[in-house]
């Protein structure tokens, strides 16, 4: 079996899938005005079938791991039967999502049944008033609920995510209503460092501040830094005796985060990019259509691995394609 594999040796077993571009938030760090449609690109969103023959190939080339992200994946009327797809006959052992959380309470039973095997959820702050300014939206509780909710049906992989954001949800009092969080929930929860994008500088420079503020934190609390596993995420993760969940901390900014890259990104209107702030970006839908055509689209994707290059350049203000995190699915 041929295995996704760069010239630097990294071996990509895990793929962040975007299956639409729209989302019901204004995140100020990614979509302060709300989503507007690219008039540019009429190209429709992947549908599920070309999703459950993109799974099959991929699995065939040694993934084992597909996230569903967006913009927000949950808007998407057939999601649910994109995750069965990918769960029935792809191959794919993990099938996560990466969510918003809007209504997560009423949707909680449905993805339990699907056969998830993953949630993460964007939460930037435990306080509603912080919450509704981040987010433009009043639905904290109902995320809160939802999770509750996703636990009382023994659902087990349960994240939780934050932008760290300078003034904002990085003080002290922030890190340790988390730590209240977690102590008693099976939860992980994630800052995560404010990337420059190609449309933020501005809010970039009023906003970002290095993740070293919470790892400093975390050294000083009795936290310890746990190994990664094969099909992890970027995640630095922290464990400690006394509480059931587990930080972690994302730093695009920090030296060698490139070196244990191990994923790879698909578009929601089917383009395959190689790094989310890279340059190059290739449409690979056409390759979708038909069963038949798995080995040329297994083909097409090896032979693009060629091309990755060994590190971002997001400290030098290089962010590539990425116009804002909706786009390629953060």
């Amino acid at each position: 079996m041929n295995i996704l594999k760069d010239s630097f040796g990294r071996r990509f077993s895990y793929i962040r899938l975007s299956i639409s571009d729209v989302c019901n938030f204004k995140c100020g760090y990614c979509l302060p005005d709300g989503y507007k449609i690219d008039k540019s690109d009429n190209r429709t969103f992947i549908t599920k079938e070309e999703i459950g023959r993109l799974a099959k190939a991929l699995s065939e080339l040694g993934v084992s791991k597909i996230r569903l992200t967006g913009g927000e994946p949950t808007v998407r009327k057939d999601f649910l039967d994109i995750i069965k797809i990918i769960k029935k006959n792809s191959g794919i052992k993990k099938t996560v999502i990466t969510t918003n959380g809007y209504h997560l309470d009423r949707i909680a039973d449905d993805l339990n049944k699907s056969g998830l095997d993953g949630i993460n959820i964007s939460i930037d702050s435990l306080d509603p008033k912080t919450f509704r300014k981040i987010t433009g939206h009043d639905r904290l509780n109902e995320i809160l609920e939802g999770i509750k909710k996703l636990q009382k049906l023994n659902f087990k992989n349960i994240k939780v995510n934050a932008v760290l954001l300078r003034g904002v949800n990085d003080k002290e009092e922030d890190f340790k209503s988390w730590a209240n969080f977690i102590k008693n929930n099976q939860i992980d929860f994630r800052y995560i460092e404010l990337m420059q994008t190609g449309d933020n500088l501005d809010y970039f420079n009023q906003y970002h501040v290095s993740a070293n503020k919470f790892t400093n934190y975390l050294n000083n609390n009795n936290w310890v830094i746990q190994t990664f596993g094969k099909d992890a995420g970027p995640s630095k993760n922290y464990i400690n005796p006394e509480y059931k969940g587990k930080f972690g901390v994302i730093a695009p900014y920090s030296k060698d985060f490139c070196k244990s890259c191990n994923r790879l990104r698909i578009t929601a209107k089917g383009d395959l990019r190689l790094c989310l702030f890279g340059n190059t970006g290739i449409n690979i839908r056409h390759l979708m259509q038909r069963d038949d055509q798995t080995e040329e689209l297994k083909d097409l994707i090896l032979k693009q691995l060629n091309y990755k290059k060994e590190s971002h350049y997001l400290e030098i203000g290089e962010t590539g394609l990425t116009k804002n995190l909706s786009t390629t699915g953060g």
